[in-house]
């Protein structure tokens, strides 16, 4: 019998480490009594084999047997290639 792995799609909000990446995942959610939605921001660690990732990728991670203590999934796929703009200080004033 196949396991079904949860899968997650989400941006990716920082690099900074090695061959790990943290993805914000964004979920719309309704309050039971009150109907009003909100949104609900998860960040999760995940394992980036080859450092691929860059910043404002959009990504599906899945999940995966434990790499370290706080990362429980990997990158599956980078999905879309995300535009981030740097601005100078010079170019702000």
């Amino acid at each position: 019998m196949q396991i079904k792995r949860k899968t997650r799609i989400g941006h990716v909000v920082s690099n900074k480490m090695d061959k790990t990446a943290v993805v914000a995942v964004e979920t719309v959610k309704r309050h039971p009594l009150y109907r009003k939605t909100f949104k609900r921001v998860v960040r999760y660690k995940a394992h980036d084999e080859n450092n691929k990732c860059k910043l404002g990728d959009l990504v599906r991670i899945i999940e995966t047997r434990p790499f370290s203590r706080q990362k429980r999934w990997r990158i599956a796929e980078v999905i879309t290639k995300g535009e981030i703009i740097e601005v100078k200080p010079q170019e702000i004033t």
